[in-house]
């Protein structure tokens, strides 16, 4: 075990400082509940300082970083509904595009009986 990974368990152990992506996954490893709390902790992409803001009282001055201002909150938009086709990298595959300028061989249906007068008998 190395000086670093020794530490880091230490602090999780006596300073209780675990960090969950849910609270089902706090529910899993933990014995004790959670405790309701309206202050939320943010890290800001752009300078990566950690803060606290309340959300029970949240401003619109709240959406930005108080070290760099960097507005943090993006509107949400909804999707638009659209119907496309789901393909592979066309560089590599190109079986799906077809080439218009390309002249094409003459493909025969199997309702079409061009040269298989023959076959029929």
């Amino acid at each position: 075990m190395t000086f670093e990974s020794c530490l880091l368990k230490w602090k999780n152990i006596h300073l209780g400082r675990k960090w969950f992506d849910c609270a089902e996954c706090h529910a899993e490893q933990e014995d004790h509940p959670l405790l309701q709390s309206f202050d939320m902790t943010f890290i800001c992409k752009k300078c990566k300082k950690a803060f606290r803001k309340n959300t029970k009282e949240w401003e619109e001055s709240d959406e930005y970083c108080p070290n760099c201002d960097n507005h943090f909150v993006i509107d949400a938009v909804t999707p638009k509904a659209a119907l496309k086709v789901e393909s592979g990298d066309t560089r590599v595959d190109a079986r799906m595009i077809k080439d218009e300028r390309v002249r094409q061989s003459n493909q025969q249906s199997i309702f079409d009986i061009k040269g298989g007068t023959e076959r029929l008998g």
